[in-house]
């Protein structure tokens, strides 16, 4: 299969970003490398109308830098697009020039609607949306762009002046914030929202944001949560969440907030501003969660140079969480009969005991991606291979799941063979204890269904489940001779017991 490199570049108000990719013919990428460059290039911009001296110097820097980065990855093309700053500044097309010719660099300044248009077009690629009202956000330095749609039909895209670092510069000048500062900054984001959005905000259903601010609110969240998450992509966020952690930061000078656990110190004086535009948002909108894109504008770039090149199919069929789970579990040359089948027999089980422990098709789905997932790790070693399966299925990239639930689906497929939970498994004991009694249930479900395929021909064809008072009977249906299985279920049972706090009796047919 034909491999094609590509790079982008998103020349921001507040910093340079840039990403190398390799994409097949079929459109799939995997990311090669990310720079990140601090450069406030909006510095002073509010006050002068220009780019500042020092701050052009730490663009030309960070640029010359990140462009030998990508020509040593020998990329076929580059897509490079200045924002807000440049947009704006009296002096950008300078810039622009300057960059051409120090650089090498042909550099797009891109309007806020098309910002706007990127920013949506990674929120398609990366969230489940069909069917749902929602709205598209990106907060940058310079400004915030807004997408109000339905499913993938976008109904209105707005760019509005309400950067984080633009905000700072024009409403905060005392450390720590003063309460009237915060809020006539406050009054001025309503009213700039207020006064550009017209469509109707009825049944909004989520916010998926982007940008720095938003992944900085998730990590900090997260932190005291005490979550250990590689990604922060996908995390989900309430209103309430946001709301207590303004009221934290706002109480809090510089240095107190530089030394947060999740924030980034050099955005430590421009947070404020950006959390406030979200809690902004998400109240004026009526929306109680919040869906963090961890790519955002970089992304965009990625796939809009994906379908210059050919290689994004401009229509597609909706992505499934199924199918992505299906998709990781063949690259990682998995049994698919079996897992299959394990899966079939997994959901039966779950449907029994559903009603009388509060089980919902959330649940289902969690229970439905560790079975097909369970045994990936034979890819790595037959020796520990649950254990390997959990650290794959950790860091796959598992479409419509969020880090807690793909942390979850890990733990669940880990158990399904060997030592059940245990105080000193580190992964299972992070997890918050409604969410142990969960892995274990559902873990409990897996392993019993694993030994429900013991010969790995799925012999059983379906299962009677019953549940009484305090007894599960499982039935086993199937032409051919089950004794294997009936053994295997008996020996794989001990853990959905204990979980579940019932005795089994499962039976096959003489």
């Amino acid at each position: 299969m034909k491999q094609t490199r590509l790079a982008a570049i998103d020349i921001g108000t507040n910093s340079i970003r840039s990403i190398i990719i390799e994409a097949a013919d079929n459109g799939k990428y995997k990311i090669l490398d990310d720079e990140k460059a601090l450069v406030r290039l909006g510095e002073g911009l509010h006050q002068t109308g220009v780019i500042a001296p020092a701050a052009w110097e730490r663009a030309i820097e960070a640029l010359s830098r990140q462009k030998k980065i990508i020509d040593g990855y020998k990329v076929q093309s580059i897509e490079a697009v200045a924002t807000s700053a440049v947009r704006k500044a009296a002096n950008g097309a300078d810039l622009v020039r300057d960059i051409k010719e120090k650089v090498g660099l042909d550099v797009e300044v891109i309007s806020g609607e098309e910002e706007a248009e990127l920013a949506a077009l990674s929120a398609f690629h990366n969230f489940d949306l069909e069917g749902v009202r929602h709205i598209i956000f990106d907060i940058g330095g310079g400004s915030l762009e807004l997408i109000n749609a339905l499913g993938a039909h976008i109904e209105e895209m707005l760019s509005l002046e309400l950067g984080a670092v633009f905000l700072t510069e024009s409403f905060l000048k005392s450390d720590p914030v003063q309460g009237a500062e915060h809020q006539k900054l406050r009054k001025y984001i309503r009213k700039t929202i207020k006064s550009s959005y017209t469509a109707d905000r009825d049944g909004m259903q989520c916010l998926v944001g982007s940008g720095g601010t938003i992944t900085s609110i998730a990590a900090m969240v997260a932190a005291s949560r005490r979550e250990k998450f590689d990604s922060i992509h996908g995390y989900e966020l309430l209103r309430s969440e946001v709301v207590h952690l303004l009221a934290m930061l706002v109480r809090k000078n510089d240095k107190e907030r530089r030394a947060l656990p999740g924030l980034n110190p050099d955005r430590s004086d421009i947070i404020i501003a950006g959390v406030t535009v979200v809690d902004e948002l998400m109240d004026y909108f009526k929306v109680n969660m919040l869906r963090v894109n961890e790519r955002g504008i970089r992304e965009g770039l990625i796939l809009r140079g994906l379908r210059k090149q050919n290689l994004l199919p401009r229509h597609k069929a909706p992505r499934s969480w199924r199918d992505s789970a299906v998709e990781f579990a063949h690259a990682c040359h998995f049994d698919e009969g079996h897992s299959r089948q394990v899966a079939k027999l997994s959901l039966e089980i779950f449907k029994a005991l559903a009603p009388r422990y509060g089980l919902t098709d959330r649940e289902m789905r969690l229970l439905e991606a560790a079975a097909l997932l369970h045994d990936v790790g034979y890819f790595i070693n037959y020796s520990s291979h649950h254990k390997h399966s959990y650290h794959l299925i950790r860091h796959a990239d598992l479409f419509g799941f969020t880090p807690r639930e793909r942390e979850l689906i890990a733990n669940i497929a880990r158990y399904h063979r060997k030592s059940p939970p245990k105080k000193k498994h580190e992964e299972y004991m992070r997890l918050a204890a409604k969410d142990q009694v969960l892995v274990s249930r559902l873990g409990g479900i897996l392993r019993l269904c694993d030994g429900l395929d013991r010969r790995r021909n799925s012999v059983v064809q379906q299962l009677q489940c019953t549940l009484s008072q305090g007894t599960l009977h499982i039935k086993l249906v199937g032409e051919e001779d089950m004794s294997v299985e009936l053994y295997g279920a008996k020996a794989k049972g001990d853990m959905l017991q204990e979980a579940c706090k019932l005795r089994l009796v499962i039976e096959a047919p003489h």
